[in-house]
């Protein structure tokens, strides 16, 4: 029997947390991943403010996944050390929220330049989150995004090895490699003893529209058949995008468009098993 925890990207749901967990409940969903609340990152909140998240949250009967952070998400060339401070106020977010955690990405590389020039800095800021975060019962996830570093997954199997931490684990992202105009299966077949935590969302070459699961060629039935197979047992975090292809307030309908496209994939396996 295939096991697998579902949570998603409830703020696409609406901005508002106790509209987003209604709906989370309605569908069965006990996890949520976390990353805006009211139209603001939740790295940005105090921890009081966040305490205050946590009540709603255990009022819902709703847990975390992760905290679906930004970290990462600047230029290469940007100063990291406000960057790292905001990252040792989401260490204490996750002990406020119960979760282990927390998605980051590899830094904005210039639009034109060639990564390899940036390669040492990345590394360097990647080896300081892992090292801030090695006593914290903490895992940081890597997720490949277009346009960073790690976008494709040769850069992101550089980043798991050089670093070489179990403090430091990959996300697969299928969408976000399409249209980084790399192969899912192959990327999957590199990367699949460092991926920890799968984002789900799948895309169309060509257009690179993010489209719900199974209508794209991201191939998430054959993804998820072989994680199942060499024993994932971890999340699966819907991330619809439906309604502009990025992050927005796509509304309930759509995240329940999304929900039960891959519920139909799911179901598929577990006949199939």
């Amino acid at each position: 029997m295939i096991q697998y925890t579902l949570t998603g990207f409830s703020d696409e749901i609406a901005q508002d947390l106790t509209a987003q967990l209604k709906e989370c409940k309605k569908l069965g969903i006990s996890y949520i991943e976390m990353r805006n609340v009211n139209g603001k990152s939740l790295v940005d909140y105090s921890l009081e403010e966040v305490k205050e998240f946590k009540k709603t949250l255990d009022s819902h009967g709703i847990k975390v996944s992760a905290v679906g952070s930004p970290l990462g998400k600047i230029s290469i060339n940007d100063d990291f050390e406000p960057h790292y401070k905001k990252f040792l106020h989401t260490l204490d977010i996750c002990k406020v929220l119960e979760t282990r955690y927390i998605r980051l990405f590899s830094f904005f590389i210039p639009k034109g330049e060639n990564p390899a020039k940036y390669r040492d800095e990345v590394i360097r800021r990647m080896k300081c989150f892992v090292f801030g975060a090695k006593d914290q019962d903490i895992i940081l996830l890597h997720e490949n995004e277009k346009e960073i570093y790690g976008d494709v997954p040769e850069r992101c199997l550089d980043i798991l090895t050089t670093i070489g931490s179990a403090t430091l684990r990959g996300i697969f992202d299928p969408a976000n490699f399409i249209q980084c105009g790399a192969e899912t299966l192959s990327a999957l077949e590199m990367l699949k003893p460092y991926i920890e935590y799968m984002h789900i969302k799948d895309c169309r070459k060509g257009s690179h529209i993010v489209v719900a699961s199974g209508e794209g060629d991201g191939h998430i039935y054959e993804l998820l058949s072989e994680m199942f197979k060499s024993g994932y047992k971890g999340f699966l975090s819907l991330e619809p995008h439906l309604n502009n292809g990025d992050i927005s307030v796509g509304g309930a309908e759509r995240f329940e468009y999304a929900f039960f496209a891959l519920k139909k994939v799911l179901d598929r396996i577990k006949a199939e098993q």
